[in-house]
């Protein structure tokens, strides 16, 4: 064999060795391969699924909205609308550092303030980056497709009416949870539940399929209110109104409905909106109709008549001696403007007399006058169960002295809440029958509780309507084709040392129709501080406002309409 031969002879056996041998090895990498497919797929199954279950698939929430509030008639004053929060697992979020800028322009925020919550967030799978988004800004974020980025569905609180209705309804904080008003008491109403469900998510953790439901949402129930909201803006714009004329510092107003102690209307000032929550802040939010106290003056002074009455020690015609003009009690004297001489209970409460009311007060049995007190619904909260709501105060008749007897009959030496006064006379206003007071709708009112006499309140509320015709302290509070039975109240501010000398509260308590009163309203107007101060010339023509486009709404008949010429009528028939 030549050189040549046996050179190419190996080189062949050279290429055959190198084939078999890759060959050999590709044989035992698919042989490998396939080995561990089998030992994947078939011992090692379990533990896969379970890994990559525990990789892609998660346990999300599926947020309950909550109940809407609305008024008697449906309209809504609370309600939640969709939003999305934006939220991150830090760890998975820092490999994306370049992506941070885009992401604090969706965001926007500022990118500084964004990194320093990654950063110091990175011992945490998960930390919001910004809360409530509306749609559309949070698809823009998720458009960037940043890993570790993801968005979960909530809802916000939207109150329609705004600061109409601001201090009633309340609000609650950003996680849905009521933290004042309505929203806070009836909490437990109208909070849901949330639910869950099973999600398959993608690399970037995006939910891609919904796998099982683990337990469906409970959406909040519905509250009806008892607030007509027609009602509530009249009280709003009225009072808004005379707190500017007056200069005043502030004032409630409260709108019962006699017959079943609904609240139709309450409202305070200053307002503050509670879709702005720059403005929570408790000088603003407080609801002063049901939480500030104050010495109720003058207007107790139906209450004061009302216990002579029940006492059976006066009657309707009795006559009061209240000359010389003045009283003293102790080393205190009482004084009127001036000397009313021998008047009736009804001219004690139209010209208000302290010398008078004060010589009926002290002439009662301090057991009759303060249980009297009492079934009106003084010294004790209401049954409304607004959060915070003060009791007042009515100190008990075994600590009295003369002299508290004495102011008391003027309204001094006791505190009421507006909410108080209203229901004391809604009292008067329902022939002595006392419904709880209540801030939701009733669909069926109770019987109520006969808390003094018909015969009793029914004289002191035609008494009341002295008050407002000429001659009386309540004129301001006239209503056209209307009877109106009220009664006004002026009282010093207790101050540092004493009662201030021009600090006010100004007040106007009364009932409409007299002859079968619908409505009973209060209206308080703190510290006025223009020319007028009294209460019937400042907080009478606001309860005239209320109750002249109350009554209208309501579809109350009138019952003082003029009566007709017959002369006049024939002259027209037979033009």
């Amino acid at each position: 064999m030549t050189r040549g031969a046996e050179t190419k002879t190996q080189t062949a056996r050279r290429f055959v060795g190198r084939v078999t041998l890759v060959s050999i090895l590709f044989v035992a990498a698919a042989g490998t391969l396939v080995a561990r497919a089998v030992h994947l797929q078939v011992f090692n199954k379990d533990f896969l699924l379970e890994e990559a279950t525990s990789r892609h698939v998660r346990t999300a929430t599926i947020t309950a909205h909550r109940g809407t509030i609305t008024d008697r008639n449906g309209e809504p004053l609370a309600i939640s609308t969709p939003v999305d929060s934006v939220w991150a697992n830090p760890k998975e979020l820092a490999l994306a550092e370049d992506k941070m800028p885009a992401l604090a322009r969706a965001l926007d925020i500022d990118e500084q303030s964004l990194l320093r919550q990654i950063t110091f967030s990175m011992n945490k799978d998960f930390v919001y980056l910004r809360r409530h988004l509306s749609p559309d800004q949070a698809a823009d974020v998720m458009a960037l497709q940043l890993p570790g980025v993801n968005i979960q569905r909530e809802y916000r609180r939207f109150y329609p009416a705004g600061e109409v209705t601001g201090h009633l309804v309340g609000f609650t904080n950003i996680d849905d949870k009521g933290l004042e008003g309505l929203e806070l008491e009836y909490d437990y109403w109208l909070a849901g539940e949330s639910g869950a469900k099973r999600v398959l998510k993608d690399r970037l953790g995006r939910a891609v399929e919904n796998v099982e439901s683990i337990r469906p949402p409970r959406h909040g129930k519905e509250l009806r209110t008892s607030i007509d909201l027609r009602i509530q803006y009249v009280a709003y714009r009225a009072l808004k109104r005379a707190i500017s004329e007056n200069n005043a510092r502030s004032g409630s107003i409260v709108v019962l409905d006699t017959e079943t102690g609904e609240v139709l209307a309450m409202a305070n000032q200053p307002s503050y909106n509670p879709n702005d929550r720059s403005q929570f802040v408790a000088e603003r939010y407080r609801n002063r109709a049901i939480t500030d106290i104050f010495e109720p003056g003058s207007s107790i002074k139906p209450l004061v008549v009302t216990a002579a009455l029940e006492s059976g020690e006066y009657r309707s015609s009795s006559i009061i001696d209240t000359a010389p003009g003045s009283i003293t009690i102790g080393a205190k004297t009482i004084e009127d403007k001036r000397n009313l001489g021998r008047i009736s209970l009804a001219t004690i409460l139209a010209r208000s007399s302290n010398v008078g009311a004060t010589k009926v007060a002290m002439s009662l049995k301090p057991r009759e006058l303060w249980n009297t007190m009492q079934n009106f619904g003084l010294g004790t909260v209401t049954s409304s169960g607004f959060p915070g709501e003060s009791a007042g105060m009515l100190t008990h008749h075994d600590h009295w002295k003369p002299i508290s007897q004495a102011t008391l009959a003027y309204g001094y030496g006791l505190s009421v809440t507006p909410l108080q006064l209203a229901q004391a006379y809604a009292i008067i206003g329902n022939n002595g029958v006392g419904h709880p007071v209540t801030l939701i709708k009733q669909d069926e009112p109770g019987s109520g509780q006969q808390l003094v006499s018909a015969e009793s309140a029914i004289a002191v509320r035609r008494m009341l309507e002295e008050v407002v015709r000429p001659g009386g302290t309540g004129t301001g509070a006239a209503v056209d084709g209307y009877r109106i039975a009220g009664k006004t109240g002026t009282s010093w501010k207790f101050a540092a040392g004493g009662y201030s000398k021009d600090k006010y509260i100004s007040v106007f308590a009364g009932m409409a129709p007299a002859s079968d009163p619908r409505l009973a309203t209060v209206v308080v107007i703190d510290e006025p501080s223009g020319e007028k101060y009294y209460g019937g010339d400042v907080a009478a023509p606001v309860f005239a406002d209320i109750m002249s486009e109350s009554l209208r709404l309501l579809a109350v008949p009138p019952d003082a309409l003029p009566a007709r010429d017959p002369n006049s009528t024939m002259q027209a028939m037979g033009r």
